[in-house]
């Protein structure tokens, strides 16, 4: 069986940067409010207006990772797409990338699994390439939040915590048995998937039903956030552990946290739950906000580029989001 390393990273993210202040012209909210709460400063938002999508900025952070990789795009035998804002309804984003990057025929796979999508991408590609079915796979996280968010008083909890972004890596085959995916770890807990949710429009709930009622706000997100965060500290610390635990590791091994930024304050928490330094746990949620299937691969990208995470270093990924679902990766870089 093969082993699949990260060869290759890369990120995007609009220049249209939105802070708290800008937040306060349009809604009855603040820094201070903001700040306190979730850990954010500004995020970054599409222009109005702009032809800027889930799959653009997909495919300008795929072609980063790809240069980064040293690979040509043709070395690219399957593409996997993390995202809860695609471009359409159907068909889903991974086969516009094929298009977007002129791609040969080769297979495009989209994952709903919101915040915890991108390390279910990870995921199944590893499982790909360790089976031999492929040598090098194009995983992509990208969310367009800003343009299906409540912005009044009503959607500000919610509003104000999120962003736009992608982040893409190149997954590649390898025989090196040291630095590797060593492990990931996918869990789901449905009966709170309406804790976390944008119920419509759907099948069951269609576009005439919305249109008919005022009153009707199911396309706008909804989220329990007390609720989440209670459950996200707990499931963030089993996933972390079962992956350590897996491999005959502990928290003394971590050298590089990177938490899906969900939070600041959920992210700090787990950091002191196992005693990690400052170094060793990567946020930048202050300047993007959460930006779900994006958020982790746009900060190990970041923190990659920064020297942050260098040969060697064990690197623990980790997600908790909508479904419930959350997931830990646990590589050796």
């Amino acid at each position: 069986m093969y082993t699949s390393r990260i060869s290759g990273l890369g990120h995007f993210v609009p220049e249209n940067i939105v802070t708290n202040e800008d937040l306060s012209k349009l809604m009855d909210t603040n820094d201070e409010w903001i700040q306190e709460r979730t850990g954010i400063k500004e995020r970054r938002w599409i222009e109005k207006g702009s032809d800027e999508t889930s799959a653009s900025m997909g495919a300008k952070a795929a072609k980063i990772a790809i240069a980064k990789a040293g690979i040509d795009k043709d070395d690219i035998d399957f593409i996997i797409f993390a995202t809860l804002s695609p471009d359409m309804y159907f068909p889903g984003c991974g086969v516009q990338i094929q298009d977007m990057l002129d791609l040969p025929t080769i297979g495009a796979l989209d994952v709903r699994n919101q915040c915890s999508g991108f390390v279910y991408a990870l995921s199944v590609a590893d499982q790909f390439i360790k089976t031999g079915m492929y040598k090098n796979i194009l995983v992509i996280g990208s969310e367009f939040h800003s343009g299906g968010l409540d912005i009044s008083d009503r959607g500000r909890g919610v509003s104000v915590i999120f962003g736009d972004g992608a982040g893409a890596l190149i997954l590649t085959r390898s025989d090196d048995e040291k630095r590797r995916i060593l492990s990931t770890h996918l869990h789901s807990e449905g009966k709170h998937a309406k804790e976390l949710t944008v119920e419509g429009p759907s099948i069951a709930h269609w576009v005439p039903e919305i249109l008919n009622n005022p009153d009707d706000i199911s396309y706008y997100p909804y989220m329990n956030g007390t609720f989440v965060f209670k459950n996200a500290v707990v499931r963030f610390s089993e996933v972390i552990m079962e992956g350590l635990l897996t491999n005959g590791l502990t928290p003394a091994d971590i050298n590089m946290f990177i938490p899906h930024q969900a939070n600041l304050r959920i992210s700090q928490f787990v950091q002191k739950k196992f005693k990690l330094r400052d170094d060793q746990v990567y946020n930048n949620i202050q300047k993007y906000g959460n930006t779900t299937a994006a958020s982790i691969v746009i900060a190990l990208s970041e923190a990659w580029e920064e020297g942050k995470v260098n040969k060697g270093d064990l690197v623990v990924l980790a997600a908790f989001g909508s479904g419930f679902t959350w997931a830990s990766a646990i590589i050796r870089w």
